[in-house]
């Protein structure tokens, strides 16, 4: 199988694996126990943190593990909004379009709970208008969500500037806004070190750079104001109850510190292929655009649509010659509905509709990329005569 779809989810790493067997047989305490077993895993668990914390430029104490980056985005953004309200800052949050569905439909239950959102909207490259970022702003801003780099697109958001700008803000409003952002889809392709990115909360997911499925990882600045999700007991300094998924969590570390280990060098290989990739669709395949910008972005991702086609049939077929790549965001395949990204962007239904998501890894070759090339245009002008004829 080729697989081009790292953006969904990737193979956990072989270092990874083996430094979580242990955890999955005789070092099976739970890190709550006072005993020896217990204390095992609770060190275990600590070394973890300092290498996460190591590996984003924090404290250890700033580092909280979840079951994944769904948790870790509806932690920060419930936890850190409620709990700004309970202070009496204010009842604001402002996110964008082009979040994950997990950002949004948090955003939503936000309003549910009688918080007034504003969602801003992004331009033709899949970036956040921040001018519309601004004047969103009023004095009872409390949180402003937006993610580093989107997973659809792979366009990498300004959150360092955006984060100047709530500097400035809180200054004049008298109160602390804090900025919550979503790098799901960003380790090992760039830099994530949260003192130059200057935000109060981010959210990883294990599986999507080689860690195990279900392990997350939420940064939470120390002082950010905070009102727990999870309930029960103390564990994760009182922030995430729950016995802690020790195997899980030790196999993040390890994971997140392979994908920050020689990324400069990683995300350069793999830009190059990106790029032979989409030069060669470009040159053989008519009809064809790219979605997104292809400058300020992850490397790794390719989004292009196929004019006079509906996508998931060439998803299918391409998976038939061991080909696997994705008509959209992982997490939405079960819909019919365009890409919510593409629509914010202001891609035409009809382009949208058409459009495939290339995700390449570290393990992507050349070869595969040449084989997808020889393969994917007689692939595409049979989904279109086939479609075609259904039509016609």
């Amino acid at each position: 199988m080729i697989y081009l779809d790292h953006a969904a989810t990737t193979q956990l790493r072989p270092e990874a694996r083996e430094a979580m067997l242990p955890f999955l047989g005789g070092r099976y305490g739970n890190p709550s126990g006072l005993y020896a077993i217990g204390r095992d895993a609770q060190d275990a668990v600590d070394e973890a943190r300092r290498t996460v914390a190591a590996c984003l430029n924090a404290r250890p104490a700033e580092v909280l593990f979840t079951s994944g980056g769904t948790e870790s985005i509806n932690s920060a953004m419930l936890g850190i909004a409620y709990a700004m309200r309970r202070a009496g800052a204010g009842n604001h949050v402002i996110t964008s379009e082009i979040e994950h569905h997990a950002g949004l439909h948090a955003a939503q239950h936000l309003e549910e709970l009688g918080f007034e959102v504003t969602v801003v909207g992004g331009d033709s490259d899949g970036k956040v208008r921040v001018d519309e970022f601004v004047r969103a702003l009023r004095p009872g801003t409390v949180l402003a969500s937006v993610m580093l780099a989107n997973n659809e697109v792979g366009t990498i958001q300004p959150i360092g500037e955006l984060a100047g700008i709530l500097r400035d803000f809180a200054r004049e409003a008298g109160h602390r806004v804090a900025l919550h952002t979503d790098a799901v889809q960003a380790p090992g392709w760039m830099q994530i070190d949260v003192e130059q990115l200057g935000v109060d909360a981010l959210s990883l997911s294990a599986h999507k750079f080689g860690g195990p499925k279900g392990s997350g990882v939420l940064y939470l600045r120390r002082a950010t104001p905070f009102r727990p999700l999870l309930h029960g007991g103390g564990q994760e300094m009182q922030k995430r109850a729950g016995t802690e998924n020790v195997a899980g969590i030790v196999g993040t570390a390890v994971a997140l510190r392979l994908a920050v280990s020689g990324s400069a060098e990683r995300a350069a290989r793999v830009r190059a292929l990106r790029d032979r990739l989409r030069e060669g669709i470009l040159a053989a395949v008519a009809d064809t655009q790219v979605n997104g910008c292809q400058q300020d972005c992850v490397p790794n991702n390719l989004n292009i649509a196929f004019g006079g086609l509906e996508s998931d049939g060439l998803v299918q077929r391409l998976d038939a010659r061991g080909i696997a790549v994705s008509s959209g965001s992982a997490c939405s395949n079960s819909t019919w509905e365009p890409s919510h990204v593409l629509m914010a962007m202001g891609v035409p239904i009809r382009r949208a509709v058409g459009s495939v998501r290339f995700s390449l890894g570290e393990t992507t070759t050349a070869d595969e990329i040449d084989e997808v090339l020889r393969v994917l245009p007689e692939e595409v002008a049979a989904v279109r005569n086939s479609q075609a004829a259904a039509a016609g």
